[in-house]
């Protein structure tokens, strides 16, 4: 298997994000990951705002522990794509579907709540019609620039058609695929549905490979069995481990998250000049989940 070349050091404290492999990276090295811009694909985990614009608004108490108020996180503080770039230096991600006081200048959230790889699901924001809007807002951008006339509003506002080839791109999707699954299917078929959901996932890459995307950052799926409503939904006792969590659906997790470290191994063979992480969010939520008695309380 071809190792991944980790695109930067990037120290997330938080949940001790573990990236595979590795290699050790100098000063110097890490000096030279400067990205101008982050463009993130996801659902709930990483959406900084995109439901509330475009359906119904994430209300209190997400947001009370560091916002104060809601901020159209589902969550109450901050995700991990808000501690990502504020460990790049850049500013917290507009979503693509709030009009009001945006700034795309360095980046975009694409991510919304409940969205999935495949269409269908929870969400009509699945990552297909993601990737469509970044082409749409790529495309926009570069006409707005060619004509000329936007000079100022692109010096404050959007960013330059250059940059989004030195830009970082970020994906946390898949865990609704399993959970829509898990509710109207057997385990079975879930693990029977994996490899098309992670070709899926391979096509949207490719599409934004040929827009010019080179660096990819991507989350495995976490834990699905150890969420509230899996715990409270599956109430055999034999099907828990010793943390409460459902095992059998944990398992089908972590296939998941094998079929796509795979997929990401393959991805980096075949798009050349490109440069993928894969991040292991699966062992540090569950290391979470499993210390949680020592953790204290955490305010985010």
């Amino acid at each position: 298997m071809e190792p991944f070349r980790l695109v930067c050091t990037l120290a997330i404290l938080v949940l001790e994000m573990v990236a595979e492999p590795r290699p050790v990276m100098s000063d110097a090295d890490v000096q030279k990951c400067k990205f101008r811009s982050l463009y993130n694909f996801g659902d709930s985990n990483s959406d900084t705002g995109g439901i509330s614009a475009a359906l119904s608004e994430v209300t209190e108490p997400n947001g009370e522990t560091f916002f104060g108020h809601p901020a159209g996180r589902f969550c109450d503080g901050r995700l991990l794509i808000d501690f990502l770039v504020e460990t790049l230096k850049l500013p917290y991600l507009s979503p693509y579907l709030d009009s009001i006081g945006t700034n795309f200048k360095h980046g975009a959230n694409f991510a919304t709540g409940g969205s999935s790889i495949r269409p269908g699901g929870y969400s009509p924001f699945h990552l297909g019609i993601q990737i469509a809007q970044f082409i749409r807002f790529k495309a926009r951008i570069t006409s707005l620039y060619e004509s000329g006339n936007s000079q100022a509003l692109f010096k404050n506002n959007l960013p330059r058609p250059e940059d989004f080839s030195r830009a970082l791109y970020t994906f946390d999707m898949g865990q609704n695929d399993l959970a829509y699954g898990f509710q109207l299917t057997t385990e079975q078929q879930v693990i029977n549905s994996i490899p098309d959901i992670l070709t899926q996932f391979s096509q949207a890459l490719h599409e934004l490979y040929k827009e010019g995307a080179r660096f990819f950052w991507v989350h495995n799926t976490g834990p699905i069995g150890c969420l509230p409503y899996s715990v409270i939904y599956n109430s055999k006792p034999r099907n828990k481990d010793k943390n409460g969590c459902v095992k059998s659906q944990n398992k089908v997790a972590q296939e998941f998250n094998k079929q796509l470290k795979d997929k990401i191994s393959q991805l980096s063979r075949e798009l050349h000049h490109s440069t993928f992480t894969y991040v292991d969010v699966y062992s540090a939520k569950y290391h979470l989940i499993s210390t949680a008695n020592t953790q204290g309380n955490i305010i985010l």
